[in-house]
């Protein structure tokens, strides 16, 4: 009787136990909970702490107040001139209403999906209206504000508000990407034959220049070194001519000298010429003797 009694009350004190934790919850800092009752929503929770539920009848929903963050994946849009971009967008929100969130969505899982539909059709359409040097641009910002006015209006009815809608990336294709920079790589390569041709033009003419200065310098040298040579053969005549009527006989004995050192210096070492020949003249017979000076005593 005893062992019964005892096992009555463990069951007892059990079931007390269990209708106790099922009675009471919590709600932690940044936190908000919906209480629904037979499926239908009775409460909505807001403040942190221990609560109180219906047992078995109650259930409760808690959802997180803090911003979420939403990724979804890259995508490739067509941008209003018909270029391919790929796109990665991604969102902050936070759930504001649990009663709707709960009505619509129930789960984070289903609120991301609804929420990535929404980002990537809006996305979409703004890019579709925008050239893609917009994205280059302070239009950029515009396009985006666009973007998250749409999401969060689409998203309002579900208890969710959109706080901010970005770009995690926006590039070209790879095979975009490699058609332009083959065709800058074209375009470099034909500024640099350009170049490469116009520094050639400029160097012959540069060349052209310089042998024309060149040559006009040469010219002009040989112009003033003829002058002055021919200034000099003028001079030296006239200094002979003038040694020659003071002296003349002086001035014919010194052109045979030079005629003689001509001569033998440009000689074999030995000269053959005959006895009575006019070269030997003044070799055998001497200077002749100077106008007004006495002839030697035999």
């Amino acid at each position: 009787m005893r062992t019964r009694t005892l096992v009555a009350a463990l069951v007892l004190a059990a079931l007390a136990l269990y209708l106790v934790f099922s009675s009471i919850y919590v709600i932690n800092e940044g936190e908000q909970a919906l209480v629904v009752r037979l499926g239908a929503p009775v409460d909505v929770v807001d403040r942190p702490g221990l609560k109180l539920k219906a047992p078995f009848i109650d259930q409760v929903y808690v959802t997180s107040t803090r911003s979420l963050l939403l990724e979804p994946p890259v995508e490739q849009a067509i941008m209003g001139d018909q270029k391919r971009l790929e796109v990665q967008p991604y969102a902050r929100y936070r759930i504001v209403d649990p009663l709707r969130f709960y009505q619509a969505l129930r789960t984070p899982e289903a609120a991301n999906a609804q929420l990535a539909q929404f980002v990537s059709s809006s996305a979409r359409r703004a890019l579709g209206q925008a050239p893609l040097r917009a994205l280059l641009t302070d239009e950029r910002g515009h396009i985006l504000d666009l973007i998250k006015a749409e999401v969060a209006a689409k998203a309002e009815p579900l208890g969710v508000a959109v706080d901010e809608v970005r770009f995690h990336r926006a590039d070209l294709p790879f095979e975009t990407s490699q058609a332009i920079y083959d065709r800058m790589k074209s375009e470099r390569q034909r500024e640099a034959k350009e170049l490469r041709a116009q520094g050639f033009e400029w160097a012959q003419q540069i060349q052209a220049r310089a042998d024309h200065d060149r040559t006009v310098i040469l010219s002009e040298a040989q112009r003033a070194a003829t002058t002055a040579r021919g200034e000099g053969d003028a001079e030296a005549n006239r200094t002979l001519a003038d040694a020659f009527s003071q002296n003349p006989e002086f001035y014919s004995l010194y052109r045979s000298l030079q005629t003689y050192k001509g001569a033998l210096a440009n000689s074999a070492p030995t000269m053959v010429v005959s006895p009575d020949a006019d070269f030997m003249r003044l070799l055998k017979s001497g200077p002749p003797p100077m106008q007004g000076a006495e002839s030697p005593k035999p």
